[in-house]
């Protein structure tokens, strides 16, 4: 899966700078990640960073993009280049 931001962002600006992938942004009114970037740091941490830099846990997995995380790892290998 990848990772959601919602409507609980208060918009602290750390989350951005973490994403190893540039997946996350500033939206219109909080901070949005793009599942087609978002690998959940597959590929470049144990851990989905922008989640540990949280500080509202407002970045839950989005259940309406489901990838294993085999289908995580290859989206990486695209993303880097290393496919």
């Amino acid at each position: 899966m990848s990772l959601i931001i919602t409507d609980d962002c208060i918009n602290c600006d750390v989350c951005e700078p973490e994403c190893p992938n540039g997946a996350i942004s500033q939206g219109e009114e909080i901070y949005v990640i793009d599942p087609n970037l978002c690998t959940e740091c597959v590929g470049h941490y144990d851990e989905p960073q922008c989640q540990q830099v949280c500080p509202v846990d407002c970045i839950p997995l989005d259940v309406n993009h489901v990838e294993s995380r085999e289908e995580l790892m290859q989206k990486y290998l695209i993303i880097s280049g290393k496919a």
